[in-house]
C-alpha cells in the first residue's frame, strides 16, 4: 500500500521560488485562432516570465498584447511527487533598450540553433502552484516562514 499524498496550494513566493530552479516550460498561446502549447526556454525576470523568440507566433502573441499560459513543473511518476506552477498574464514584447540589454547579457543559451532577436514578457497576473506531498510531511512556507508540520 502506498503513503497518502496530499495537494498542497502554493503561494506566490513559494511559486517564484520554484520557477527561478527551472529554465524550460510550457508557452499556451493563440494560433491561427487555436490554442498552442510549445516549450520554451525562459527567464524568472522582475518576478516576471521571459522568454526570447526569432519571431513567428509567439512574438505575433506579444504584439497582440495576447493573454497567454506559461506552466512548468518537476514531477516524479515513480514517487508520486513533484510540483506544478501556471502563470497566466498579457504577452508583451520588451522594447525598453536598457531592458533588452539587461536580458541580453544575462539570458541562457537556447536549446535550438537561430537568432532570437526578440524578448517577449509574460506578466504574471495570476500564478497557481501544487504540490504533492507526503501526509504530515513538513510544510515549505517561504522566505521569513519556518518549517512546520502539518
Amino acid at each position: 500500500m502506498t503513503k497518502g499524498r496530499e495537494l498542497e496550494t502554493l503561494n506566490r513566493r513559494q511559486c517564484l521560488d520554484l520557477l527561478q530552479g527551472v529554465r524550460v516550460g510550457r508557452l499556451v498561446f493563440t494560433e491561427d485562432a487555436l490554442p498552442a502549447v510549445q516549450p520554451v526556454n525562459f527567464r524568472l525576470w522582475h518576478d516576471d516570465i521571459v522568454i526570447r523568440v526569432a519571431g513567428g507566433p509567439k512574438l505575433a502573441a506579444a504584439t497582440d498584447n495576447q493573454v497567454v499560459a506559461f506552466q512548468t513543473d518537476e514531477l516524479d511518476p515513480d514517487l508520486r511527487t513533484g510540483w506544478s506552477v501556471t502563470v497566466v498574464g498579457h504577452a508583451e514584447p520588451v522594447t525598453d533598450v536598457d531592458e533588452m540589454l539587461e536580458l541580453s547579457g544575462t539570458f541562457i543559451q537556447p536549446w535550438v540553433d537561430g537568432r532570437r532577436d526578440h524578448f517577449v514578457r509574460i506578466r504574471t497576473e495570476k500564478m497557481t502552484g501544487r504540490r504533492f506531498r507526503e501526509r504530515g510531511a513538513p510544510q515549505y512556507r517561504g522566505v521569513g516562514h519556518d518549517v512546520v508540520s502539518s
